[in-house]
């Protein structure tokens, strides 16, 4: 009895969940943005028949932004099957669709070898990659933030955050290692190849969590709802759209400052796209500790204060982030790509998890954080177009401004939103006690 008590407990420790959850956002974010990677560098020529390099790379990010275009179905399908069957299956589900997806990219045939199906079938393939990525986001944090206490979910719903710059690490990191160990093909198509071996480990890892405590209470007390993301649309709509304008400066700016830079310092003639990886992976290996500290200073003062300093620090960084790269020198781009990373997008990154979550009853969470965060996916996946379109019209400014005005949207979206940390709520309900009470004693003195 004891040993499966303990076994039980150790299956629902906070610690266990949130690092199970952050391993298989791990890798659906190493599967996720290899491709970004591939569609910056590789794909435009590869996939598609021109001579024109700008037209490549723009018809490469088009597939790029497919990827984005099928989250919000992604979304929809883990929310209401998150909702209703459990935050766990939908994770295993997701994990290994998108696995399927990525081994496959890898093996695809080139226009050379196949012609127009081989663009058709990258297409189709990154289809269901972006469904499997919008499937993974909600069920990992909800997972995480679910198995812990309320006053510490800041800090343990940051942990499967950590999946997203180590999946980026891990990707960049591969381009890296293929490119200087491997010629020809397989220096693109190692990195998807190998995704096999990390799926597996990932999957194995969530096997090994028990379902969500808060849907397991929901299920008892007969709560589920028959079609939770359309009540939650219309129950909730208002925040799935404040949290679509949320992630703006988060996910925008994310994918011009890692998928569109890549392209830009080629085309404008300034660096070599190694220099844009290795401020990402440095971004990113500095963001494995920057989402904790965020997220446990959240817990202390709220949610809210520091998403505001990373929306505000976008709106403020656009132009000074180009005017370091357009130096051209490699610690410019290197410092440029890693200061936006750290304090545009981690603090904003860090919050989401618990803020968004306690936005919503537990019956419908699953659908209302999912339909909120992967919306945002329907412009973020046009941004890196969008950008480089720009950039042949006005050059390099327009891109900049793009980027700060994404840092506009979320600072007003953010400050409309309600605080929700429980320090931070309590302590405001207690001084709104004391007022109240100094307020009665007073008139009761004057009388």
């Amino acid at each position: 009895m004891n040993n499966s008590k303990s076994r039980s407990s150790m299956r629902n420790n906070p610690i266990k969940v949130s690092f199970a959850s952050m391993i298989g956002s791990a890798v659906e974010s190493y599967d996720f943005f290899i491709y970004g990677t591939a569609a910056a560098t590789f794909f435009g020529k590869i996939f598609f028949h021109t001579s024109t390099p700008i037209v490549g790379i723009l018809a490469s990010f088009a597939t790029l932004a497919i990827g984005f275009l099928m989250r919000p179905l992604g979304g929809y399908l883990a929310g209401h099957y998150g909702d209703r069957v459990g935050r766990k299956a939908v994770l295993l589900w997701s994990l290994i669709g998108m696995g399927v997806a990525t081994v496959l990219i890898g093996a695809l045939p080139t226009y050379e070898q196949a012609g127009i199906i081989a663009p058709i079938l990258l297409i189709l393939l990154r289809m269901i990659q972006g469904v499997g990525f919008g499937a993974e986001w909600g069920g990992a944090v909800l997972m995480a933030c679910e198995h812990s206490p309320p006053e510490r979910r800041g800090f343990f719903g940051a942990v499967p955050q950590l999946g997203i710059p180590l999946g980026l690490l891990l990707a960049n990191g591969a381009f890296l290692l293929s490119g200087s160990l491997l010629e020809g093909d397989w220096v693109w198509r190692a990195p998807f190849l190998v995704s096999f071996v990390m799926v597996a480990v990932g999957f194995f890892i969530r096997m090994s969590v028990d379902e969500s405590p808060e849907f397991e209470a929901v299920k008892a007390s007969n709560k589920i709802v028959r079609q939770p993301a359309l009540e939650v649309i219309r129950s909730d709509w208002r925040a799935i759209l404040k949290i679509i304008g949320l992630r703006m400066a988060e996910t925008g700016g994310y994918y011009l400052t890692t998928s569109f830079m890549l392209s830009y310092v080629v085309l404008a003639q300034l660096s070599t796209t190694k220099q844009v990886l290795i401020g990402t992976m440095t971004g990113s290996a500095i963001g494995l500790v920057s989402h904790l500290a965020y997220g446990a200073l959240s817990d202390k003062i709220g949610r809210r204060p520091i998403f505001l300093f990373g929306a505000l620090f976008t709106v403020l960084f656009g132009i000074p982030m180009f005017l370091m790269i357009n130096t051209g020198a490699a610690t410019m781009v290197v410092v440029a790509v890693s200061m936006s990373l750290l304090f545009s997008h981690d603090p904003i990154f860090a919050v989401e998890s618990s803020w968004f979550s306690e936005q919503f009853p537990a019956n419908v969470r699953s659908s209302g954080i999912s339909l909120g965060y992967n919306g945002a996916s329907l412009v973020a996946g046009l941004l890196p177009i969008i950008a480089t379109a720009l950039f042949g019209v006005v050059g390099w400014i327009g891109p900049a401004l793009m980027f700060s005005g994404l840092g506009v949207i979320s600072l007003l979206c953010g400050l409309s939103m309600r605080e929700t940390a429980p320090a931070v709520v309590n302590k405001r309900a207690v001084t709104t006690s004391e007022h109240r009470l100094r307020s009665a004693s007073s008139v009761s003195n004057v009388r």
